[in-house]
């Protein structure tokens, strides 16, 4: 039997044994936040009231008990429907915590990524380029789905964060491989995107620039210091790092970075 398949970024949907739960059968956007909630902290029993927080923020409705059960209860139908049997998942209530249980073979979109990305960065060291390519390829169309789209929430950001952080990594991977294949103007796709991912992330700057000049193209090279120079001195304030300063300086001399 396949293993089961959770889809959290795009659209949240279950499928299991040929069977599948598309966002529109979840009970509605407060189901579809539980379930994303509970999935990602299945590991540990989750308050109540954290979940609640989770779910309505500053505003739970008046009758929040009954609200919550009849999320939790249809959610059950859901994995029902999924084809998951109640020793398979389940929902559990316990000393006003809730407990979510999976198949230990459960594949999940966000895990499998994040499990992605520390492989291909290890076939990257271990000069397996191909293997790389293929995990790399995996973590950037996965991270480039939006999670729970038109949904803030502290917890919500804090998750879309460490997408963007592993979105990037992808694209260095890929970057780094494709400059290694002499597919510069690829490379060069890839670092501009990580730029424009974490314009706060120096070694994004430095690694384009240094593809520029290995296009022979120093003066681009350049334009990329100036625009990490415009973004900290508006942003933060500040400089640029002394290393990044320091590459500036022996592009601008002429010298290989």
């Amino acid at each position: 039997m396949a293993e089961p398949r959770i889809y959290l970024t795009d659209r949240i949907s279950v499928e299991n044994d040929g069977k599948l739960v598309d966002e529109r059968e979840f009970p509605g956007r407060q189901g579809r936040l539980t379930f994303a909630f509970l999935t990602l902290d299945r590991s540990r029993s989750v308050r109540r009231d954290e979940l609640i927080s989770a779910i309505w923020r500053d505003e739970p409705p008046n009758e929040v008990d009954s609200a919550l059960g009849s999320i939790l209860s249809k959610l059950r139908r859901s994995l029902r429907k999924a084809g998951l049997g109640i020793e398979q998942a389940c929902i559990e209530v316990k000393r006003g915590c809730v407990e979510f249980r999976l198949p230990p073979n459960t594949w999940i979109d966000v895990e499998a990524a994040t499990n992605a990305i520390d492989e291909a960065e290890g076939a990257l060291r271990s000069h397996d380029p191909l293997r790389a390519w293929g995990l790399s390829n995996v973590v950037v169309a996965i991270t480039r789905r939006p999670f729970l789209p038109n949904e803030e929430a502290p917890w919500i950001e804090r998750l879309r964060g460490r997408f963007r952080a592993t979105l990037a990594r992808g694209l260095h991977c890929l970057s780094t491989i494709s400059a290694d294949r002499g597919e510069f103007s690829l490379a060069v796709q890839y670092a501009t995107e990580m730029v424009d991912l974490q314009p706060f992330q120096e070694t994004a700057y430095q690694h384009l620039m240094r593809l520029h000049v290995r296009t022979g193209n120093g003066a681009e090279a350049l334009r990329v210091f100036n625009r990490c120079r415009t973004f900290f001195k508006e942003e933060l304030g500040s400089s640029p790092s002394n290393e990044t300063q320091a590459l500036f300086l022996r592009i601008l001399r002429g010298e290989t970075p």
